[in-house]
């Protein structure tokens, strides 16, 4: 019972079925007055008129030619079984007509207009309720005209009945519909619950059934592509623990070996100080590979994104080109710049110096000796773009797809230093503006492209 009167599919059957039972009501109560009311106006307008023409026919005349138009009335044969007459006198008493009990004029009338009412009469010895035009006479007295009321009484009920038919119909199948809703929506809502159960007990892979285009269907794609991003991220926590797991065992595995072995031999200070020495550089080693997961995970956080700012993708380009043309030069490198002062974004400074720095770096040192490095910024497909592309040996087809995950390195380059993280930072920090990284092959070599938002107008 608890569940019920907390249940939002409850609450919403409940205030649709108030809804359409409300709806039901104001429309029978409007399909009544339009059609009992109709029948109601037209019968006091045709007693109305036929008051008027039996008063014309007597008016200036002698009281006896009322009489006698009253009489007519009731001999004529027509609509003899509900018409009403009475020719009631100045003393009270019937003169002519065809009611042995009648109603008396209103004693709060203000004038001598008519009077119409509704009331129980006495028509041939036998009560009934009558619509009643009553005319007060010069002379005293009064005219009334009306007509039994029984046919429309009839017409009333028969009318009463098709409108509570229909209310009831209408409202059953209000009902149904509430209930079909509240069904459709406990299932929709049932399959998402069922999905975050799974979750919860560890299974990452579920997913929410997705059908149609509605909102629900809507809502399970964008939960669908929240789960997907999560699982990706839990992939990615798991990988870069193994990963920092294997790359930490090895520079501390040597720091020991450095350390014990000096302690195994008789202590000297030039032993002991290359040791120490030792030391320091693996550690070294170690400060800039966190330093550098950490850079990874300030980019993802999009913690920076308050200190972006309007920038010139050709300036940071350009500081960047002057900061490795020396060493370019050292490795036999030919560094060229093709810049678009025009390209603008909103971003942060520094990440993305650093992202073109890490290409560049990766660049000269992959592309090999007589290679060329080119440098550029421009508009591609709509976004603002920096590439960075070589001559040099590249990176095969099937691995283009994996350098951007963190620790990932190419058999090729094992060898060289290096940790592989420039270009989960670069990508890192692509994604916290808006953007992305590309690679392709460049045939010769690689091209890396950042793609970012252009700068609002």
């Amino acid at each position: 019972m608890s569940r019920l009167r907390t249940s939002i599919a409850i609450k919403l059957v409940l205030g649709y079925g108030l809804l359409g039972t409300a709806s039901i009501a104001l429309v029978s109560g409007v399909f009544y007055r339009g059609t009992v009311g109709v029948l109601e106006r037209e019968n006091d307008s045709r007693l109305i008129a036929q008051s008027d023409r039996v008063m014309a026919r007597a008016t200036g005349r002698p009281h006896k030619v009322l009489l006698a138009e009253v009489r007519r009335q009731l001999d004529d044969g027509i609509d003899s079984d509900r018409e009403i007459f009475e020719l009631v006198a100045a003393d009270g008493h019937g003169e002519v007509g065809n009611l042995t009990s009648w109603p008396a004029l209103s004693p709060e009338r203000e004038d001598d207009n008519q009077q119409i009412v509704t009331s129980v009469v006495i028509r041939a010895g036998l009560p009934t309720r009558a619509r009643l035009v009553m005319r007060p006479l010069k002379q005293g007295g009064m005219l009334i005209v009306g007509r039994d009321l029984a046919e429309q009484e009839a017409v009333r009920t028969v009318i009463w009945h098709a409108v509570l038919a229909g209310a009831a119909v209408s409202l059953l199948l209000t009902v149904g519909g509430a209930l079909l809703f509240r069904s459709m929506t406990e299932r929709r809502l049932g399959a998402i619950r069922r999905t975050a159960a799974q979750i919860e007990a560890g299974d990452l892979s579920s997913r929410i059934p997705v059908a149609g285009d509605d909102e629900f269907a809507l809502l399970g794609s964008d939960i669908n592509r929240m789960l997907d991003r999560i699982e990706r991220l839990m992939d990615g926590i798991r990988h870069v623990s193994n990963a920092i797991a294997h790359d930490l065992r090895t520079p501390l595995g040597r720091i020991r070996s450095k350390l014990d072995e000096a302690l195994r031999h008789e202590p000297s200070v030039p032993r002991l100080t290359g040791a120490a020495h030792d030391a320091i550089e693996h550690i070294d080693d170690l400060i800039r590979l966190f330093e550098r997961l950490l850079q990874i995970a300030e980019a993802e956080s999009g913690v920076r994104t308050r200190l972006f700012e309007r920038l010139a993708l050709a300036q940071i380009a350009r500081d960047m080109g002057e900061m490795y043309e020396a060493s370019a030069e050292d490795r036999g490198v030919m560094l060229t710049l093709e810049l678009d002062d025009s390209v603008q974004v909103d971003g942060d400074r520094n990440l993305l110096a650093s992202a073109v720095a890490s290409l560049l770096d990766n660049a000269i040192k992959y592309a090999g000796a007589g290679a060329e490095v080119r440098l550029g910024v421009q508009q591609y497909q709509g976004r603002a773009a920096i590439v960075v592309a070589d001559t040099g040996p590249g990176i095969p087809a099937a691995e283009l797809g994996k350098v951007t995950q963190r620790f990932y390195r190419v058999d090729a380059s094992r060898h060289l230093p290096g940790n592989g993280l420039g270009l989960a930072i670069v990508s890192a920090t692509a994604l916290s503006h808006g953007g992305e990284l590309q690679l392709e092959d460049g045939a010769p070599g690689l091209v890396a492209r950042i793609l970012l938002p252009l700068a609002a107008a």
